[in-house]
């Protein structure tokens, strides 16, 4: 009995993401070929193509599911709206850097395939930013509408926000500062400087 005939379209293609996954991991997204991935699965490449146009395709989607988990820690962290602004901006700063030190030291090969998603699918990286601006955004909002951060335009202070963590934020960049600095501290500190910068 065929692949096709035991699993619908979306099982295949959610088993051609799970491999694929697997493969990134163990051996790197550049050694990993489509043919590695359909012989796992017993299909043959060309069945592989029916649902991904490519493996850059397949890279794109992991590393939007790989993105949305990191999206899922911080909506949790704004959802507790009895936590101050400042606290909650704080936590979600250092869970950020720990996400991406976490896939940049711990999961290097599957860093190679996000750094592959920022040269190849560069629209799915800009939604990651957008999607951070926008929770930043929110509480901001939040700290405003509570007297803990002076009035100002949320998206533009988020977008400051962001843009002040950038070397503690951006994968590349914590390769290049680890080595050199202490990295969760320098997290700690630019999120106080920039806390400081919206309450003023």
């Amino acid at each position: 009995m065929t692949a096709r005939a035991r699993f619908t379209a979306d099982e295949t293609r959610e088993r051609i993401l799970v491999v694929a996954e697997e493969h990134f991991r163990r051996v790197g997204y550049a050694k990993t070929a489509i043919a590695d991935i359909a012989a796992e699965l017993g299909m043959s490449p060309a069945n592989v193509y029916r649902f991904f146009a490519s493996k850059s395709a397949i890279c794109e989607e992991i590393a939007r599911r790989l993105l949305d988990s990191c999206h899922d820690l911080l909506r949790a962290i704004v959802a507790e709206k009895h936590v101050p602004a400042s606290e909650r901006l704080a936590r979600m700063t250092i869970t950020i850097h720990q996400f991406n030190k976490t896939q940049m030291f711990d999961e290097k090969r599957l860093h190679d395939m996000v750094e592959a998603a920022m040269t190849e699918n560069w629209h799915v990286v800009k939604a990651h930013l957008e999607t951070l601006v926008s929770l930043f955004a929110e509480v901001i909002k939040e700290g405003m509408a509570a007297g803990e951060f002076a009035m100002r335009d949320p998206v533009e202070a988020a977008w400051s926000f962001k843009q002040c963590h950038a070397s503690v934020f951006h994968p590349s960049l914590i390769a290049q500062c680890a080595l050199e600095f202490d990295l969760d501290e320098q997290t700690r500190r630019l999120t106080q400087f920039a806390i400081r910068a919206l309450k003023a």
